[in-house]
């Protein structure tokens, strides 16, 4: 029989409609009605009187479970630094769903996330979507995989010069660029002209490219610095593929042309140092310059750079730096799902989706509001107790 809940009572904020006080109904994971009135009397009733309910919240670039907190080199596996071109490797295979990230994220409201290689090699290898609750990261997943990540900028050129290897300069980062889409260019013409006698060997690197190149999955790029940002608008450009720009601390400099080419940036970490040349402009504003140029944007932690609980509180800063309110939610909800493809799934509240909500005690943009109940797929899996001041995790 199915399990029908109704969450009642709360100030509910859909993030793909208008805000209302009522009800959401939830069956067998999935919402089935917003605004519904008064709860049927066969449903259970989750009572949020007094409460704000929103989706969960999103964040569209971590290192969640690949770089573990507390755990030192042991606990690290974000970069296989062994060749400039990884496209073959995934971030699903190294994502450790005991690592202590997954319940500070659930702490925070957070329920979505999008876990990526990180950015010491040219093209760093392919990304996942997953909920941040579950015993084993196969049960975990949305879309796997989600984009393939790539770098431009210091860290390619910091590391492989460092060795005396190509790129050692940012010209040649962008060779190995061009360089790796040729071959995978080449790969599937052999694949499309290949007759039913021939065989053409799998190549995981140039399946992974050419994945990118059929537009079935992004290309993100990490970029911070206007340049950086412009070689990615051109390789982009170059060769038809779409783009995400991650980072994008010097996006607004370029933003009629992220406008013109429809081109999404995930922005962020915000609350960090200027720890190298490329973020000297990093400034809280920048996130509302880019909104209000038109570009759609995402916030994002690039957790364990900043932790991941402090997601919303980088958005409650940008809200002080000029980010409207609106388009600061959905920077942590619609947008990311966007990013991800996880849109038909999560990052809002609407008929069909996955029930992945939090009852939050008040404006989750009020720094002095907590999520208190948090739900996926209708099932609670993390609940505040303001008697101990303790979250309560129920095990995947």
């Amino acid at each position: 029989m199915a399990e029908l809940l109704a969450f009642a009572g709360a100030h509910v904020i859909p993030i793909d409609g208008d805000p209302f006080d009522g009800t959401v109904l939830v069956t067998d994971g999935r919402i089935t009605a917003v605004d519904a009135g008064d709860p049927p009397v066969e449903a259970r009733v989750i009572d949020a009187a007094g409460k704000w309910i929103l989706p969960g919240f999103i964040d569209a670039h971590t290192h969640l479970g690949t770089h573990e907190e507390g755990e030192g080199w042991a606990g690290n596996d974000t970069n296989e630094l062994t060749d400039p071109n990884t496209a073959d490797v995934r971030a699903l295979d190294a994502i450790n769903p005991t690592d202590l990230g997954f319940g500070d994220a659930l702490s925070a409201g957070i329920t979505t996330v999008n876990v990526n290689p990180g950015s010491g090699n040219v093209i760093g290898g392919l990304t996942v979507a997953i909920s941040v609750h579950g015993r084993v990261v196969d049960e975990m997943v949305l879309r796997s995989p989600s984009g393939l990540k790539a770098a431009l900028g210091e860290n390619p050129k910091r590391v492989y010069g460092d060795k005396k290897q190509r790129p050692a300069t940012r010209l040649g980062t962008a060779a190995v660029l061009r360089g790796a889409f040729v071959d995978a260019q080449n790969y599937l013409d052999k694949r499309t002209e290949a007759g039913p006698q021939t065989v053409v060997p799998r190549d995981l690197k140039m399946e992974a490219l050419g994945s990118v190149l059929k537009r079935e999955i992004p290309w993100r790029q990490h970029s911070h610095r206007a340049d950086d940002i412009a070689t990615a608008i051109r390789v982009a450009d170059e060769f038809g593929y779409r783009l995400i720009i991650d980072h994008g601390t010097e996006a607004h400099l370029l933003a009629d042309l992220l406008v013109e080419r429809n081109i999404p940036v995930l922005i962020g970490p915000l609350m960090t140092s200027r720890s190298k040349v490329e973020l000297r402009n990093r400034s809280l504003a920048n996130p509302g310059l880019l909104a209000a140029a038109g570009v759609e944007i995402s916030i994002i932690t690039d957790h364990p750079v900043v932790p991941i609980q402090f997601l919303v509180h980088q958005v409650i800063l940008a809200v002080k730096e000029g980010l409207d309110p609106v388009t600061a939610l959905r920077s942590i909800t619609l947008h990311p799902a966007r990013a991800m493809g996880v849109q038909d799934e999560v990052g809002s509240l609407t008929v069909g989706k996955r029930a992945d909500l939090t009852i939050w005690s008040g404006d989750p943009l009020d720094a002095m509001q907590r999520a208190e109940r948090v739900f996926l797929a209708g099932r609670e899996v993390y609940t505040w107790d303001s008697a101990t001041r303790i979250g309560r995790i129920v095990p995947a």
